[in-house]
């Protein structure tokens, strides 16, 4: 029996933030794959490696958790003052499911610098030294989001002494501005609460804040669920009894938000939202050995991405944690002191990360304003990805 020969797609192997991913041009796709469909998600899945019943995406470039199975798809905006639009696929590690219902925070980083890589901004946007500033229109959101990319002799500066804890080297640092970061309509709180009595069946009730700030994450206090806050990986993802528990918590938590219409439509919805859990500042060893002192933290904050314990702290999520700590009375903002503040320092399993917010209230609604923090981001590897011709 004849098979198909592999096909050449151009790609670029990205880190962005304490993520990496493909990045694709939208205009080097298959025709089939141009558009939103089942072509583009096989073909996605097959880049990626997925689904792999080993959990390994040994014949992908998946690198076999949610932090690296991760996809982009870019071209030149069609919006009104926006250089490029930005869509973000996270791929399922063990399933054939690729989901588009939020953004990548940390990829969003190496957005911009790929945009000019890849000719998607105009030229004359882009100084000879200085710092080009992106205009992103993140698309699974419908969201502005502000890149600051410095350029040195008129290309991407990617090296530098900035230092992200999460990320073994230093890089250039590319500041990020996510604008009116609620994802998607409706209320910023979609039960009209800040802090809510989160029912779920066989597992308990819990205090918990629903936000959508950079992607829908659900809060709860640490304490609550037995933990201290200062947990690394090994203590969560090697316990199937803790991670079955967070899921179920998912599944109701999303469900309180009307994120989907019942329990067994969660399973499709891996990406969002998220859950964290937050605790008042307390000292600990981070991953790396580093010793991260209550003193230098506002609040300890850990968070689950696609069923595991993040190695360090989703860029979305930490919109979400940056949002919620400038709101007197969320369970974010209590564990971090409480009352009014513009900025917030959490430790994660990796280290630290501070995060500038600002958010309003106006008849009687929270909005984000603007949420800041930087990241870093560098090209790993260009060229192509091949697959199978008759992968999608």
């Amino acid at each position: 029996m004849a098979h198909k020969p592999q096909i050449k797609i151009p790609a670029t192997y990205i880190r962005g933030g304490t993520s990496k991913g493909v990045f694709f041009n939208r205009s080097d796709l298959p025709e089939s794959c141009k558009e939103a469909g089942s072509a583009r998600d096989a073909m996605l899945l097959r880049v990626i490696g997925s689904p792999d019943p080993y959990g390994k995406q040994t014949d992908g470039m998946g690198g076999a958790t949610s932090s690296t199975s991760k996809t982009v798809i870019l071209n030149k905006s069609d919006m009104p003052d926006h250089d490029v639009d930005y869509l973000f696929g996270q791929v399922s590690i063990d399933k054939a499911f690729v989901d588009w219902s939020g953004n990548c925070g940390n990829l969003t980083a190496a957005v911009g610098s790929f945009a000019i890589y890849a000719g998607l901004v105009d030229v004359e946007r882009i100084p000879q030294n200085g710092v080009a500033v992106v205009r992103i229109w993140q698309k699974n959101i419908q969201k502005t989001i502000i890149a600051h990319v410095p350029i040195t002799n008129g290309e991407v500066q990617e090296t530098g002494d900035f230092e992200l804890d999460g990320v073994t080297f230093p890089a250039a640092e590319v500041k990020i501005e996510f604008l009116n970061p609620a994802d998607g309509e409706g209320s910023m709180f979609p039960t009209g609460n800040l802090v809510d009595n989160l029912e779920v069946p066989g597992v308990g009730t819990f205090q918990a804040t629903m936000i959508n700030a950079g992607i829908p994450t659900i809060f709860l206090n640490a304490d609550a669920i037995n933990y201290s806050g200062t947990e690394l990986q090994e203590a969560i993802n090697g316990d199937d009894k803790a991670l079955t528990m967070f899921e179920t918590i998912r599944a109701h938590g999303a469900l309180r938000m009307g994120l989907i219409n019942n329990i067994s439509e969660a399973e499709g919805r891996q990406h969002t939202p998220k859950v964290a859990f937050v605790a008042p500042p307390a000292s600990y060893q981070a991953s790396s050995g580093k010793i991260i002192n209550a003193g230098d933290i506002d609040l300890n904050v850990r968070a689950l991405s696609m069923g595991k314990l993040h190695h360090a702290m989703m860029g979305t999520a930490a919109v979400a944690i940056g949002t919620a700590s400038t709101i007197p009375g969320t369970l974010v903002n209590l564990a971090a002191g409480g009352g009014e503040r513009d900025s917030v320092t959490f430790g994660h399993p990796s280290g630290t990360l501070k995060v500038g917010a600002q958010a309003s209230e106006q008849k009687g609604e929270w909005l984000a304003e603007k949420v800041v923090m930087s990241r870093s981001a560098r090209i790993l590897m260009e060229g192509h990805v091949r697959v199978p011709g008759d992968a999608f």
